[in-house]
């Protein structure tokens, strides 16, 4: 249609944004009509899309944090290593006292070559003891853990060294005095990018010759620093830290074992369980004398967690979105109530109904897509700072991004689709009477 511009029309247009107006838009005009009339109220506007922006920001932030506290969950367990198990001693029982978790020495070497031997799903064992105590290298002293290990140890843990070696089968097999420093220990002992490679450390007054240092580990999922570890043989640790143990001269502390890659997990522990028991003679219906622990179920139990509280949050901060949507309707009906003369005059002129309505459904996803770019900003924006005040990792998502720009454009739609049903019934003529 041509231009259908009467001189009262004219006047009315110009007097709000200084132009004339076809009577049946094309969608670009109409999206410039939306945008003038929400300039029109900058304002209001603006506090109309605050709601959106509120609530955009607070699912884009929880869904970032949420990601990255379950990637930092993942990265920890990963740090320990792939499809691993740790085998703890457990409850023991002495004349009718039950003793309690790991009062006893109920693990073996034996026990552990056993696991290796008869577990066909499993790759490596990694039988270990570990103290506590103060080592100390020339001026400097400092009070760390001690590990004694095998060569099935750095394998289970996925854990290579940084600078010098790891033990070779001799010094495991005769419990030479040497060790392998973790970057904090060294870093404390020796100074910052010094290498002690070849320095002496005294661990409990025993000489122990440096051979190496462990690339950094970090946190582990408890908080505590993996790198604040030294590691030397079992057999030395058993004969110079932790004394030998009279009853059993093999016993260790805990067994770490590794599965191969794509083998059941729960049936290796089953087996493991069947095997353990049979070696510890544990009679039908008495109590296991050991712990399994899965670390790998342990880790989708947490990282669950994780993503259960971050989609919970979400959902909160959805709630948000409905309340700016709501108040998007309310500014909406408020809109078309101030505009009714300008409808009827539109409506009078020629413009299809559809135009009309066409116009408010504009100009109602404008404001929720305005808030909802500004909330992915301000939601980018605060999970930046959340996560480099907590220092986790900030994972965001694309389709998080794009799920809440057509999430907030679809709530324009939604709860503007009555305030322009509303503008485009209005009775042309009822409408040119309204004051």
């Amino acid at each position: 249609m041509g231009r259908h511009c009467p001189a009262d029309y004219q006047a009315f247009m110009r007097n709000r944004a200084g132009k004339c107006y076809d009577a049946t838009m094309s969608m670009l005009e109409a999206i410039r009509e939306a945008l003038s009339a929400l300039r029109a109220h900058k304002l209001r506007s603006a506090l109309t899309m605050l709601g959106m922006v509120i609530g955009v920001a607070a699912v884009i932030a929880m869904v970032a944090i949420g990601g990255g506290a379950r990637e930092r969950v993942l990265s920890q367990v990963k740090s320990l290593g792939a499809n691993l198990f740790i085998v703890l001693p457990g409850n023991v029982t002495q004349g009718g006292v039950r003793l309690g978790l790991g009062a006893s020495s109920s693990l073996t070497e034996d026990d552990a070559r056993a696991i290796e031997a008869e577990v066909p799903s499993v790759q490596v064992t990694a039988p270990n003891s570990r103290t506590r105590t103060q080592l100390v290298a020339g001026g400097n002293n400092w009070f760390t853990e001690v590990v004694g290990v095998d060569l099935g140890w750095f394998e289970a843990r996925e854990w290579t060294n940084a600078t010098g070696r790891l033990f070779e089968p001799e010094e495991i097999q005769r419990g030479l005095q040497v060790v392998i420093l973790g970057q904090t220990v060294a870093r404390n002992l020796f100074g910052e990018g010094v290498d002690p490679i070849g320095e002496t450390v005294r661990i409990r007054a025993v000489p122990f010759r440096v051979i190496g240092v462990m690339d950094a580990k970090g946190q582990s999922m408890i908080g505590q620093d993996q790198d604040d570890t030294s590691f030397v043989p079992l057999a030395a640790a058993r004969q110079r830290l932790l004394g030998v143990n009279r009853a059993n001269a093999r016993a260790v502390g805990v067994i770490h074992v590794k599965v191969r890659e794509g083998e059941s997990m729960a049936q290796a522990e089953d087996e493991m369980r069947q095997l353990l028991r049979q070696r510890h003679r544990l009679q039908p219906g008495q109590e296991d004398d050991f712990q399994i622990r899965n670390l790998t179920e342990i880790a989708n139990t947490a990282a669950g967690a994780a993503t259960t509280l971050s989609l919970l949050l979400a959902a909160v901060a959805a709630i948000s979105l409905a309340v700016g949507g709501i108040g998007i309707m309310n500014i909406m009906l408020v809109s078309v109530t101030e505009r009714t003369r300008e409808i009827g005059l539109r409506l009078a002129v020629g413009a299809r109904r559809r135009d009309v309505m066409r116009q408010f459904l504009i100009e109602a996803t404008s404001l929720a897509a305005i808030g909802g770019i500004v909330g992915i900003a301000t939601g980018l924006g605060a999970a930046l700072a959340i996560s480099t005040r907590l220092g986790w990792p900030l994972l965001v998502e694309p389709q998080a991004v794009i799920g809440a720009v057509l999430f907030s454009g679809l709530i324009g739609v939604f709860f503007g689709w009555y305030p322009a049903k509303r503008a485009s019934l209005l009775d042309p003529i009822t409408a040119l009477r309204t004051v």
